[in-house]
Protein backbone atom coordinates (compact mmCIF):
# COMPACT_ATOMS: atom_id res chain seq x y z
CA UNK A 1 0.00 0.00 0.00
CA UNK A 2 3.30 2.11 0.04
CA UNK A 3 1.94 3.78 -3.12
CA UNK A 4 -1.41 4.43 -2.74
CA UNK A 5 -3.11 7.87 -2.14
CA UNK A 6 -4.13 9.16 0.68
CA UNK A 7 -7.59 9.20 -0.78
CA UNK A 8 -7.44 5.30 -1.73
CA UNK A 9 -5.82 4.20 1.63
CA UNK A 10 -9.19 6.13 3.46
CA UNK A 11 -11.43 4.21 0.92
CA UNK A 12 -9.75 1.09 2.55
CA UNK A 13 -10.09 2.55 5.79
CA UNK A 14 -13.75 3.06 5.27
CA UNK A 15 -14.30 -0.68 4.30
CA UNK A 16 -12.81 -1.84 7.59
CA UNK A 17 -9.14 -2.36 6.53
CA UNK A 18 -7.52 -1.05 9.73
CA UNK A 19 -4.44 -1.96 8.08
CA UNK A 20 -4.46 1.30 5.52
CA UNK A 21 -5.37 3.68 8.97
CA UNK A 22 -1.71 2.50 10.07
CA UNK A 23 -0.39 3.59 7.24
CA UNK A 24 -2.04 6.93 7.34
CA UNK A 25 -0.85 7.09 10.91
CA UNK A 26 3.07 6.66 9.63
CA UNK A 27 1.98 9.11 6.68
CA UNK A 28 0.67 12.23 8.94
CA UNK A 29 1.40 11.62 12.99
CA UNK A 30 4.26 13.69 12.94
CA UNK A 31 2.94 16.36 10.90
CA UNK A 32 -0.31 16.56 13.11
CA UNK A 33 1.96 16.32 16.35
CA UNK A 34 3.97 18.96 15.02
CA UNK A 35 0.46 21.50 14.49
CA UNK A 36 -0.64 20.48 18.12
CA UNK A 37 2.98 21.50 19.50
CA UNK A 38 2.74 24.98 17.48
CA UNK A 39 -0.57 25.37 18.59
CA UNK A 40 -0.62 24.42 22.29
CA UNK A 41 2.67 24.51 23.27
CA UNK A 42 2.70 21.22 25.31
CA UNK A 43 4.12 18.25 23.95
CA UNK A 44 2.52 15.88 26.18
CA UNK A 45 -1.04 17.13 24.98
CA UNK A 46 0.03 16.84 21.73
CA UNK A 47 0.93 13.67 21.52
CA UNK A 48 -2.83 12.73 23.27
CA UNK A 49 -4.51 14.75 20.26
CA UNK A 50 -2.56 13.38 17.28
CA UNK A 51 -3.30 9.85 18.44
CA UNK A 52 -7.32 11.22 19.49
CA UNK A 53 -7.40 12.49 15.45
CA UNK A 54 -6.56 9.57 14.72
CA UNK A 55 -8.99 7.39 16.18
CA UNK A 56 -11.64 10.25 15.36
CA UNK A 57 -10.16 9.13 11.55
CA UNK A 58 -11.81 6.40 12.12
CA UNK A 59 -14.78 6.84 14.07
CA UNK A 60 -15.92 9.65 11.56
CA UNK A 61 -14.36 7.53 8.30
CA UNK A 62 -17.78 7.57 7.09
CA UNK A 63 -17.86 11.46 6.73
CA UNK A 64 -15.05 11.27 4.18
CA UNK A 65 -15.82 12.26 0.85
CA UNK A 66 -13.20 10.82 -2.15
CA UNK A 67 -13.82 14.10 -3.62
CA UNK A 68 -12.13 16.58 -1.17
CA UNK A 69 -8.66 16.23 -0.19
CA UNK A 70 -7.63 13.93 2.56
CA UNK A 71 -5.20 16.29 4.46
CA UNK A 72 -8.55 18.96 4.81
CA UNK A 73 -10.23 16.95 6.14
CA UNK A 74 -7.78 15.16 8.45
CA UNK A 75 -6.84 19.03 9.72
CA UNK A 76 -10.92 19.84 9.59
CA UNK A 77 -10.93 17.09 12.09
CA UNK A 78 -7.80 18.54 14.04
CA UNK A 79 -8.87 21.87 14.52
CA UNK A 80 -12.42 20.84 16.07
CA UNK A 81 -10.54 18.59 18.63
CA UNK A 82 -8.58 20.84 19.41
CA UNK A 83 -11.38 23.63 20.00
CA UNK A 84 -12.93 20.80 21.71
CA UNK A 85 -9.94 20.68 24.05
CA UNK A 86 -9.34 24.37 24.62
CA UNK A 87 -13.11 24.70 25.55
CA UNK A 88 -13.02 21.61 28.02
CA UNK A 89 -9.40 22.57 29.79
CA UNK A 90 -10.00 26.71 29.09
CA UNK A 91 -6.50 27.11 28.10
CA UNK A 92 -4.94 29.23 25.64
CA UNK A 93 -3.54 27.93 22.58
CA UNK A 94 -0.04 29.22 22.41
CA UNK A 95 2.23 27.95 19.62
CA UNK A 96 5.42 25.60 20.75
CA UNK A 97 9.01 25.01 19.40
CA UNK A 98 9.79 25.33 16.06
CA UNK A 99 11.89 22.47 14.97
CA UNK A 100 15.12 24.06 13.85
CA UNK A 101 18.17 22.68 12.40
CA UNK A 102 21.43 24.36 11.38
CA UNK A 103 25.03 24.24 12.04
CA UNK A 104 26.15 26.32 14.98
CA UNK A 105 29.63 27.69 14.75
CA UNK A 106 29.81 29.74 17.68
CA UNK A 107 28.48 30.25 21.03
CA UNK A 108 27.45 33.91 19.58
CA UNK A 109 25.74 32.80 16.92
CA UNK A 110 23.88 29.97 18.94
CA UNK A 111 23.12 32.88 21.20
CA UNK A 112 22.13 34.88 18.58
CA UNK A 113 20.00 32.07 16.76
CA UNK A 114 18.07 31.16 20.02
CA UNK A 115 17.30 34.83 20.56
CA UNK A 116 15.76 35.03 16.85
CA UNK A 117 13.32 31.97 17.54
CA UNK A 118 12.22 33.24 20.87
CA UNK A 119 11.70 36.54 19.65
CA UNK A 120 9.54 34.47 16.44
CA UNK A 121 7.84 32.46 19.13
CA UNK A 122 6.30 35.44 20.69
CA UNK A 123 5.43 37.22 17.71
CA UNK A 124 3.52 34.30 16.99
CA UNK A 125 2.20 33.82 20.14
CA UNK A 126 0.41 37.67 19.51
CA UNK A 127 -1.18 36.82 16.71
CA UNK A 128 -4.79 36.20 16.84
CA UNK A 129 -5.68 32.13 16.47
CA UNK A 130 -7.10 32.50 13.33
CA UNK A 131 -4.36 34.33 11.71
CA UNK A 132 -1.44 31.87 13.92
CA UNK A 133 -3.51 28.44 12.52
CA UNK A 134 -3.34 29.64 8.87
CA UNK A 135 0.57 30.39 8.90
CA UNK A 136 1.04 27.80 10.32
CA UNK A 137 -1.00 25.36 7.91
CA UNK A 138 0.62 26.85 4.72
CA UNK A 139 4.38 27.70 6.06
CA UNK A 140 4.71 24.79 8.66
CA UNK A 141 2.43 21.77 7.45
CA UNK A 142 2.64 22.90 3.93
CA UNK A 143 -0.43 22.43 2.93
CA UNK A 144 -1.52 24.13 -0.54
CA UNK A 145 -3.88 26.42 -0.59
CA UNK A 146 -6.62 24.51 -2.15
CA UNK A 147 -6.01 22.48 0.68
CA UNK A 148 -6.34 25.56 3.09
CA UNK A 149 -9.52 26.61 1.65
CA UNK A 150 -11.25 22.98 1.80
CA UNK A 151 -10.42 23.23 5.15
CA UNK A 152 -11.83 26.68 5.89
CA UNK A 153 -14.80 26.57 3.47
CA UNK A 154 -13.42 29.28 1.50
CA UNK A 155 -11.91 30.68 -2.00
CA UNK A 156 -8.33 29.83 -2.32
CA UNK A 157 -8.01 33.66 -2.96
CA UNK A 158 -8.88 34.32 0.60
CA UNK A 159 -6.80 32.05 1.90
CA UNK A 160 -3.95 33.71 -0.20
CA UNK A 161 -5.09 37.06 0.70
CA UNK A 162 -4.97 35.64 4.83
CA UNK A 163 -1.52 34.04 4.57
CA UNK A 164 -0.30 37.16 3.13
CA UNK A 165 -1.94 39.35 5.83
CA UNK A 166 -0.90 36.73 8.56
CA UNK A 167 2.84 36.70 7.51
CA UNK A 168 2.73 40.80 7.81
CA UNK A 169 0.99 40.83 10.94
CA UNK A 170 3.87 38.62 12.32
CA UNK A 171 6.75 40.75 11.03
CA UNK A 172 5.78 43.60 12.20
CA UNK A 173 4.95 41.50 15.38
CA UNK A 174 9.17 40.63 15.13
CA UNK A 175 10.06 44.37 14.50
CA UNK A 176 8.31 45.87 17.55
CA UNK A 177 9.29 42.84 20.30
CA UNK A 178 12.55 43.11 18.12
CA UNK A 179 12.26 47.22 19.10
CA UNK A 180 12.22 48.37 15.59
CA UNK A 181 9.99 50.55 13.53
CA UNK A 182 7.36 48.77 11.72
CA UNK A 183 8.22 49.02 7.84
Amino acid sequence: MNGATDTDLMNEVSRGRTAALAELFERHHRPVYRFFLRMTGDGGLSEDLAQEVFFRVLKYKDTFHPDRPFLAWMYQIARNLLTDTARKRKFEVLPGDFEVVSQRDGADEELARSQEISLLRRALACLPLEKREVLLLSRFQNLKYEEIAALLGCEVNTVKVRVYRAVRALGENYRQLAGEKAV
